[in-house]
């Protein structure tokens, strides 16, 4: 494991971990979070009072941030794309913007969204006159809710049930960028749901009514969708018969588990209720770079007796690498499915297409 991935490791652990050391390390580093704090809510007030004052500069195109309040783990990327299409099936020409942390991202943007331009732009500003250029008329900003200099037509806000701990910290103690108050600021709340109890889901409701009063709070279940051969993604498409299953081939299939993202246990709990058999769970952290050594750990648990599965993110990195001779490599990609909520996400989508007409794309 490099030393970047062993850091990341090393964080998801404290922000976690019930253990004692973890505990420790927390208490230790809670003056930070308190500096922390102090600096957003400076920055926030300056931008309050320049949204106040008209004094936030226009957008080269009209976008939609989806965002969040902690460091990963919501599912932005599949609700990203989902917004992405959409804006597309209402008739606009959208572009998904993004910072491009890693090298996962954006891969799994241009899987999940075919044929929509992808910006890779650590200025979204700069992002989004790239995608004018390119001759989009809207956009979806990936991870932007803290990008505060760019102004949007819609802010949406994703908050994690599966994720979800009544005691709120902010960095460096946990993984909070911003408190919940911030919410107030989003033009919609989603509470994001993969394997969460429906009391957890509850009190994240709660929680964000209380926090934001008037925000529209909608609810969105990440369901697993078809199972398919991760070699397929080399051509662009799920692959012919036989490299595809669909959720039913699970049912008493003994997995291997392969995952480095934000919320691995939510992940091996939707394979569970699908009916897998999870025999072992090869877990790194978040943006994982893997490499030959990690390949050679993953390959030795492969026995003729398990499946090894991972999910869309994984396996934009792991296919490059994984041996031909080998055990057959799966991944599973999350569908979105609005369970409550549809008419304020319908609302959010039509603000964004009807302020799309007043802008005609022109030519890089």
């Amino acid at each position: 494991m490099s030393r970047r991935s062993s850091g990341r490791a090393f964080v998801s652990y404290v922000w976690s971990a019930d253990a004692i050391g973890a505990r420790l390390v927390r208490t230790a580093v809670t003056p930070l979070s308190w500096v922390f704090g102090a600096i957003v809510a400076r920055r926030n007030a300056k931008f309050d009072a320049r949204v106040r004052n008209n004094a936030i500069a226009a957008a080269a195109l009209p976008a939609m941030s989806v965002g969040n309040l902690t460091v990963g783990g919501t599912g932005k990327t599949p609700i990203a794309s989902w917004f992405v299409a959409r804006l597309k099936a209402g008739g606009a020409s959208p572009a998904l913007v993004l910072r491009g942390y890693g090298d996962d991202e954006w891969r799994v943007h241009g899987l999940l969204t075919p044929g929509v331009p992808v910006v890779v732009a650590p200025e979204r500003a700069v992002g989004l006159v790239t995608a004018r250029s390119k001759h989009c008329d809207c956009a979806v900003l990936d991870d932007a809710f803290q990008h505060r200099q760019v102004a949007r037509v819609v802010d949406v806000v994703l908050v994690s049930a599966d994720a979800w701990s009544e005691r709120v910290r902010l960095l460096p103690s946990g993984p909070y960028r911003e408190p919940l108050g911030s919410l107030k600021r989003a033009s919609v709340a989603i509470i994001t749901v993969k394997a969460a109890a429906a009391e957890r889901v509850h009190a994240v409701r709660e929680a964000i009514r209380a926090a934001a009063p008037g925000v529209p709070i909608a609810q969105v279940r990440l369901a697993p969708g078809t199972i398919r051969l991760a070699a397929t993604i080399a051509g662009g498409n799920g692959g012919p018969r036989g490299l595809q299953h669909d959720l039913t081939w699970l049912r008493g299939r003994r997995l291997l588990l392969v995952s480095a993202i934000a919320d691995p246990d939510a992940f091996r709990r939707q394979m569970e209720a699908a009916g897998a058999v999870v025999v072992r769970h090869a877990v790194y952290p978040d943006h994982h770079d893997f490499g030959a050594g990690d390949l050679t750990e993953i390959v030795a648990q492969a026995d003729p007796s398990v499946e090894v599965l991972c999910t869309l993110k994984d396996a934009v990195k792991l296919v490059p690498l994984w041996p031909r001779a080998g055990a057959a490599l799966w991944y599973v990609s999350q569908t979105v499915v609005v369970e409550q909520g549809a008419e304020i996400l319908d609302q959010a989508i039509a603000r964004v297409l009807a302020a799309r007409r007043a802008i005609t794309p022109t030519a890089g």
